[in-house]
């Protein structure tokens, strides 16, 4: 019987604009010569292909590279959520006191958490299970 399968692991991943900044970056193969300081239109990530310019390069937890056609990557992957450094804190803690999602929900419905922590569970639910569950960023210092 077949059976559906959603990715779990996180990867790292940025959209190559063609730059000759990337294709240093990235150590890209050039198949033409070089266009005096510039790289030619046509580059080669090892091991990976051709890669055009909107494609992304993949990151993977041991530093390995492979691209990913822009179409292909827009199906497959979704950015992290975005949450305030409190949040991400209010969160750690929970799951280190073995806390569920519904309790951590509960908690900000019932004001266990700091106001503003819980305002912001609150007004972004559906962000905040998204970050519970799948991972997040903290959002920089304003």
């Amino acid at each position: 019987m077949i059976k559906v399968y959603r990715k779990t692991a996180t990867i790292k991943a940025e959209q190559f604009d063609g730059s000759d900044e990337m294709v240093d970056k990235y150590e890209l193969i050039d198949a033409g010569t070089m266009l005096g300081t510039h790289h030619s239109p046509e580059v080669y990530l090892t091991g990976s292909g051709k890669l055009c310019v909107g494609d992304w390069i993949a990151t993977g937890a041991n530093g390995d590279h492979w691209s990913i056609a822009d179409d292909v990557f827009k199906k497959t992957y979704a950015e992290l959520p975005v949450i305030p450094e409190e949040v991400a804190y209010m969160i750690k803690q929970a799951k280190n006191g073995d806390y569920k999602l519904g309790v951590a929900l509960y908690g900000a419905y019932e004001g266990v958490w700091q106001p503003s922590v819980a305002k912001w569970i609150l007004m972004h639910t559906e962000v905040f299970a998204r970050a519970w569950i799948n991972g997040y960023t903290v959002e920089a210092d304003k």
